[in-house]
């Protein structure tokens, strides 16, 4: 899953070491005195538009997943600070780096347009008749 040299995404992707960035940083919150001495946060970067190891499509829907985590150059930036020690936050931040790629790889499949059934059409319209006969009886009697 996670290897020290790099990650397997796939069998057929690999991302190596020198793709990943790694810098460590303090972590926000409580902590005590420990959050302003320790650099315990991990801040991952894997240059998605550099990147030698995703196909094309994988990294459009990679870029799409990745959402406000992907800078305006192209570089997904994940920050991770859960835990209170730095190999536990280094090894969660490579871990989500994964399941994103590992979601990227997927290809969401191609919707197949279908048309609605008789029985279908049928029920609609009578849902709507019988809706319109309960909105029928609220309104107020006619006027002679």
């Amino acid at each position: 899953m996670v290897e020290s040299v790099g990650l397997r995404v796939s069998h057929s992707v690999f991302v190596t070491e020198n793709e990943l960035e790694e810098r460590f940083v303090r972590s926000s919150g409580p902590g005590g005195q420990n959050v302003n001495k320790v650099s315990t946060a991990v801040e991952l970067r894997f240059d998605v538009d550099a990147s030698i190891c995703l196909p094309l499509d994988v990294k459009a829907r990679l870029r799409k997943l990745a959402g406000t985590r992907l800078t305006n150059d192209g570089v997904l930036v994940l920050r991770a600070e859960r835990f209170r020690t730095q190999d536990r936050n280094r090894a969660d931040a490579r871990t989500r780096l994964l399941d994103l790629l590992k979601r990227a790889l997927v290809a969401p499949r191609k919707r197949r347009p279908t048309r609605p059934t008789r029985a279908s059409k049928e029920r609609r319209l009578q849902s709507k008749e019988k809706r319109g006969r309960t909105k029928a009886l609220r309104r107020s009697p006619p006027k002679d």
